[in-house]
């Protein structure tokens, strides 16, 4: 599909609010599954952001959320969704970034912005410059990595338990205790002979 016949029909999906969203703020836009998504770059967020509140009626932040693409050379959409009442509307604005790249805070946009971009931190890693209390949400303090991302462990990194000697609580890397099993695949209902047990009433079935 060429990038002509894209831009038609993304003029064709948007309505006039959208574009005149798309045009006032010089981003680019897709419409997925009826709602519009806004992709902003990363050191401009703050200004879309502010106006989307103040000249569009987006007074709202519903969350931000966290997105991993571990191929990508920045790995991590930050997506904030943002719901207006007075227009009966929603939208999704999207930045990109990596690990050590960070993301303006907005906080000073929308105060609840801070517990969700705590919990982007500690779950995918991602940084926000200027959050007034940058640290773990979900996870305990010792906690190692960030459990989200994709290629985190299912198993983790460490394991929590009570050390009955020295009275407190340990951490220590995670050890598998279950042995290898090497399965045969054969099923105990056809692969193996058992002897046929005697149940009371068998005897009434011989003929």
């Amino acid at each position: 599909m060429s990038a002509l016949v894209k831009q038609q029909e993304l003029e064709t999906a948007l309505t006039p609010l959208g574009a005149e969203m798309v045009g006032a703020l010089g981003v680019q836009a897709q419409v997925a599954f009826g709602e519009l998504t806004l992709i902003a770059e990363r050191d401009s967020i703050l200004d879309v952001l502010s106006a989307l509140r103040d000249r569009f009626g987006f007074q709202q932040l519903l969350d931000i959320a966290g997105v991993d693409f571990p191929d990508r050379e920045e790995r991590f959409e930050v997506v904030y969704h943002l719901l207006s009442l007075t227009r009966n509307a929603r939208i999704r604005v999207k930045v990109t970034t990596d690990e050590v790249k960070p993301v303006p805070s907005a906080v000073s946009v929308f105060p609840c912005a801070d517990w969700f971009e705590r919990e982007a931190f500690d779950m995918y890693g991602m940084l926000f410059s200027g959050h007034p209390d940058l640290r773990r949400l979900l996870t305990d303090y010792g906690f190692q990595g960030h459990p989200l991302r994709k290629d985190f462990p299912m198993t983790g990194y460490v394991e929590v338990r009570y050390d009955e000697e020295q009275k407190r609580v340990v951490y220590e890397p995670v050890k598998l205790t279950q042995e290898f099993r090497n399965f045969d695949f054969l099923s105990p209902w056809e692969g193996a002979e058992y002897p046929a047990p005697v149940l009371p009433g068998d005897e009434k079935v011989k003929g």
